[in-house]
Formats: C-alpha cells, structure tokens, sequence
C-alpha cells in the first residue's frame, strides 16, 4: 500500500452521528479527567498506547503479528512511533486483591447456603466460629481462601464502609455490592470494568440489526424534582432484586457446571442518574430507549 493510499485511508471521515454520540458519552469522562487533573497530552499518550495495543490483540490476520505499516494504517499513527509506542508498552497489573477476593466472598454471603438466611438475606455472621457450629465470617472467608487471614478481610472492609461490627462481635453486611463506599482504588477498578462491559453491549448493538444484548433505559427529559428521591428508591429496589436474582443463577450455574467446558464472562448491571432538566431532552419524554444511553 502506497503512502497516498495510507494518508487517504487515514483521513476518511466517520459518521457525523458517531462523532455527536462520542462527543456525547466522552463529556462526563473529560470532567473526570480535568477534576483529577489528567491532563491532555497524558490521555493522548495513553490513547497511543491503546490504540496500539488494541490494534494488536484484536485486529490480527491469521493470528499473525500486526505489521507496522498496518498499525499505521489503522490508527493513523506513524510507523516510527507505532514501533516506538509498542516497545514501551508495559504490562497491566490485574485488580486490588480486596477487589477480587471480597467480590467473591460476597457473592456467595448474599446467594449461597448457609450463609442467607431463609428469606435469602445475608446472614449476620459472628466474626469467629462459636460453640454449637454456628457459621462464622471467619469460616466464610476461608470457603474462599485460606490464603489471607479473615481478620485482614473484616479490617479492610470496615475502613471501606463494606461491612460492620457490633457490640456481640458480629459482622453484618452492609450492601449487597462489593464496590465499597471508600477506597478510590476499588472504586477506580470497577469504574473501568463495568464502563468497558457496557460500551462493549452497546457498540455490538450498534454493529447489528438484531442486537445480541439486552441494553435498555426509561428516559425522561423532565420531571417533577419533588419526584425524583421516590424514583430513585424504587430503582434501588427493583435494581437490587434484579442483580441478585442474576447473582443467584450465575452462582449456581458455575458451582453446577461440568470440568472442561468452555467459559465465558458475563456482566449484568443497572444504573439510574438525574441532573437538571435540559430542554434539548425533552423530545426523548416517556420512552423506553431503544439502546441505553
């Protein structure tokens, strides 16, 4: 492929409405960005390195190598720094392990026996084993992992707001998810994934006349302020519902399955958010949008 060829490839215009819906979804991340104070020249060497690498991982013919001519035709970015950028790219590390070992821990204290009660809420556990074998925290920490000692769990997440303990030296849970009400880090992680699993959904959508995932909303430009706390209760309840009863078969599906099977990875989730009015908005009144967001 010639130069000429690569620069007018490269200077194609996308859809005028993929620009307006990318303008859209990227205003909250740029006030994100400028609260934290990342500033542009980081997030244009990070967005480098992503496009390269994900140009790499995803876009590979016959699994072989992306070339560096193709990388410079795909992102745009010229040969000698995709080569460059490609060799600095450094290794990711995975999440906080209080993220990964607490999201399990919780997934089996608000879904499994015998750590619900028999309305299915999750038990309050007494910190250690009692006599009479009554189950403990520290029993349900080490259903999971005998690695870490339960102690440094429960310390962790009464820092964090996830958990409390009382004056009988019990612990009770204090929400349902693992994202805890401090700790920026565990926030951070799952800021990441949920948003990458959402967009996912949608963009794969986007590519299909019959789209593959559920991904829906009720949007409302206007509304009564004096409304919204009692709307925002009710999507508590109801989104809390739906995500354990999802919970709850995804736990049983993968205790359940058989050695040797092919694995996937599944998100579900739910939001709800209100801002002031904006007039712009209020042709959208009273409909259940076709694609989130």
């Amino acid at each position: 492929m010639s130069e000429t060829d690569s620069q007018q490839m490269q200077n194609i215009e996308p859809p005028q409405s993929l620009i307006a819906a990318l303008r859209t979804m990227l205003r909250p991340l740029v006030k994100l960005l400028i609260k934290q104070q990342v500033h542009h020249p980081y997030l244009s060497n990070l967005l480098k390195a992503l496009y390269i690498e994900v140009a790499d991982a995803e876009f590979q013919l016959d699994e072989k190598r992306v070339t560096l001519s193709r990388l410079s035709v795909m992102t745009g970015i010229h040969r000698r720094e995709a080569k460059r950028v490609r060799e600095q790219v450094e290794s990711r590390g995975g999440p906080p392990l209080a993220v990964t070992l607490g999201a399990q821990i919780i997934q089996r204290w608000i879904a499994e026996s015998p750590w619900v009660d028999a309305a299915g809420r999750p038990r309050t556990l007494p910190r250690e084993a009692r006599a009479g074998g009554a189950v403990s925290f520290q029993q349900l920490v080490r259903s999971v992992s005998v690695d870490i000692h339960p102690r440094s769990i429960l310390d962790e997440w009464l820092r964090l707001g996830v958990a409390t303990l009382d004056e009988e030296d019990c612990v009770q849970l204090r929400t349902a998810a693992v994202v805890p009400a401090k700790g920026y880090d565990q926030k951070a992680h799952y800021l990441g994934r949920n948003l990458r699993d959402h967009m996912s959904a949608a963009f794969a959508n986007l590519d299909s006349d019959d789209p593959p995932f559920f991904e829906r909303s009720t949007f409302y430009g206007s509304i009564p302020k004096d409304a919204v706390p009692a709307l925002n209760d009710l999507a508590r309840e109801v989104g809390q519902d739906a995500l354990m009863r999802v919970n709850e078969c995804a736990l049983a599906a993968r205790q359940s399955a058989a050695e040797g099977g092919e694995r996937r990875r599944i998100n579900f989730g739910v939001y709800f958010y209100e801002t002031e009015a904006d007039a712009a908005d209020d042709r959208g009144d009273g409909g259940d949008g076709d694609q989130d967001d």
